[in-house]
């Protein structure tokens, strides 16, 4: 009996040992490898300054004229008191019959139009996780010509940056293509900083 609860302890051992420190070991460092670094470390973008800007896998609120927006989110792209992240993922799970959403569908709409903006799926329903960073090429045009405007430039100048910008299909087949607003939004903000740069000298 002890013989057997001893090589029971002794293989429980080897096991937390494996399961909890070397696995968990070698998959941070296979995390850490160059090629992988960012994306481990959750492709956190920089602004101008060297300060957290955002990651570019979770959505964030743009309101000013000179930025694309995303679309809305069920829960505010986990945003807690004064802006913190609360990590909460989810959508509003409001059935379409649901007198709330069709509300804040029509509500939206609305307002889009009065903006005349064309009122697209991306600018009016949620995405399922609340957390989407992704906009359709499409809502991506829709809004060119504003911040084109807000920024004093060019629309043909902010084409190359949307293409920069976009995320082909997974594996080439799956889902469609999709511009990530943060990294889109990001890369305004450095163009425009190189352009005064020019300027000035």
């Amino acid at each position: 009996m002890l013989q057997n609860i001893l090589k029971a302890i002794r293989i429980s051992v080897i096991l937390w040992l494996i399961t909890g420190i070397v696995y968990p070991l070698l998959i941070f460092g296979v995390g850490q490898l160059p090629t992988l670094r960012e994306k481990a470390n959750g492709s956190i973008v920089y602004n101008l300054e060297n300060k957290a800007y955002g990651s570019s896998l979770i959505g964030q609120v743009f309101t000013s004229e000179r930025y694309f927006h995303t679309r809305p989110s069920a829960v505010r792209y986990s945003q807690g008191k004064q802006g913190r992240p609360t990590g909460v993922s989810g959508a509003s799970n409001l059935a379409p019959s649901n007198p709330d959403l069709l509300k804040r569908v029509v509500d939206t709409a609305n307002q889009l139009r009065d903006e005349s903006i064309l009122p697209l799926g991306d600018f009016i329903y949620t995405s399922a996780s609340g957390l989407d960073p992704h906009i359709s090429l499409r809502a991506a045009s829709a809004q060119l010509d504003r911040v084109a405007k807000a920024r004093g430039i060019r629309p043909e100048e902010v084409i190359p940056l949307i293409n920069r910008s976009t995320d082909n299909r997974f594996l080439g087949i799956f889902g469609e293509p999709g511009v990530n607003v943060l990294r889109l939004n990001y890369t305004l903000d450095l163009n425009e900083r190189v352009s005064n740069q020019r300027r000035n000298q």
